[in-house]
């Protein structure tokens, strides 16, 4: 098989993942016993497909062998015949490959959906909500989360067996939450798929700028949930926001993997099409319902992206929509943000004065970028050797070595 194909069964089967479990939580309820014999259904199949082509009823071949993993696992525990019992009174394997057995149907619209909310239960930490997110409806790996987060696998997989754990521990089952719950659970899901991208985008640490297979996961996400939630402003608004910011991805770096600020990258390389794609649903979504954070988020992207060249940039609408923004989510970074777009309209001493306002917030303490925008603002009105000073504390504080080298660069240009 060559590596398209390869490329193709990879494909299909993180699409298929969340079917699959969904699938089988819905029957056997016990998500963690299901979740653990999908992922051995999911690595037989990607041993076996390259080599033997893909079956027929590729659904169908998963939910076979995850059953029969399922089974085994039932079996090896100490309520050995009762749970044989259980399984065959929910449904026999037989039943399941039998020839029009439902898994030959489309498969249930809101199982993916059931299986985002339990991924981001509260009673789970933000990281084990990303990791499990990514590892039950993403299809990915355990070595592959571990690689993408450079934790060591044996790191790695304690993490997500606690967060299966601490589901069970909850009493969660495999439904939708209530409906005076999902608004908060929602929003949850969206924080996760937003931590992916941003993972993916800017590397919080390491050689690398940007992994592209967390943007890539994140994005396919995204449309899954929109596909799911159509009528969801902020779902939209989120899938919006990572096409327009991912359009801008092959301008970010040199060969060598440097940095490139945006008003210095080369526009002729943004990606037109998901621009179009990611102008048009934040145009539709916004005039329907309550506008949100993500809503705003992309259509300051979307300022960005449909501007000719950095001087053409609409910075006057940025900074309404960052005034706006730090109303309806106020955080240091938003204030942060503000203060870069108020530089390019009140000049940098304005933007200096704005950046004052966060020096004794505890949440930016270790945050490089408030040193960075501090260093490039007192660039621009001449104050060089406070600005190297700042550069290089940024230096210091981020963990991308991407960052440290352009940050590095910035200091010794001043010197």
């Amino acid at each position: 098989m060559d590596g398209n194909e390869g490329h193709r069964v990879e494909d299909l089967l993180r699409e298929l993942a969340p079917q699959v479990l969904g699938f089988l939580a819905r029957r056997h309820g016990q998500f963690d016993l299901c979740e653990d014999a999908v992922q051995e259904a999911l690595l037989a199949a990607a041993t076996q497909w390259p080599t033997d082509g893909v079956p027929a009823n590729p659904r169908g071949w998963l939910i076979t062998v995850a059953t029969r993993r399922l089974t085994d696992q039932f079996r090896s525990e100490s309520a050995r015949r009762r749970r044989e019992d259980t399984v065959a009174a929910l449904a026999g394997v037989d039943e399941l490959v039998a020839p029009g057995a439902d898994h030959d149907q489309p498969p249930e619209s809101d199982d993916t959906l059931t299986l985002l909310f339990l991924c981001c239960h509260p009673a789970i930490t933000p990281a084990s909500q990303v990791a499990l997110t990514l590892r039950a409806v993403g299809g990915l790996t355990t070595a592959e989360i571990a690689k993408a987060f450079m934790v060591p696998e044996a790191t790695m997989a304690p993490r997500i067996s606690r967060a299966k754990k601490s589901i069970k521990a909850a009493g969660s089952r495999f439904v939708l939450p209530p409906e005076e719950e999902r608004a908060d659970r929602l929003r949850v899901v969206l924080q996760v798929l937003y931590l992916i991208f941003n993972e993916g985008y800017t590397a919080s640490s390491g050689p690398d700028l940007q992994r592209v297979e967390l943007t890539a996961e994140a994005i396919r996400l995204g449309r899954l949930l929109y596909q799911l939630l159509p009528g969801e402003g902020e779902v939209a608004g989120l899938l919006a926001l990572m096409l327009l910011t991912d359009a801008r991805r092959a301008a970010r770096s040199t060969e060598d993997g440097g940095l490139i600020p945006i008003d210095e990258q080369d526009r002729s390389l943004w990606l037109r099409e998901p621009i179009a794609e990611g102008a048009a649903l934040i145009l539709r979504t916004l005039s329907h319902g309550k506008v949100g954070p993500y809503q705003l988020q992309a259509a300051i992207a979307a300022v960005h992206a449909e501007s000719p060249s950095a001087d053409e940039t609409d910075w006057p609408q940025i900074l309404a929509l960052y005034l706006l923004l730090e109303k309806v989510a106020p955080n240091p970074m938003v204030t942060l943000n503000r203060a870069i777009a108020l530089a390019q309209v009140e000049g940098p001493q304005a933007g200096l004065n704005l950046l004052a306002t966060l020096d004794d917030d505890s949440r930016m303490t270790d945050n490089h970028r408030l040193d960075a925008v501090r260093a490039h603002l007192l660039e621009r009105l001449g104050k060089l050797p406070e600005a190297r000073t700042h550069y290089l504390a940024a230096a210091r504080r981020t963990t991308s070595l991407p960052e440290q080298r352009y940050l590095t660069a910035k200091a010794s240009r001043i010197s």
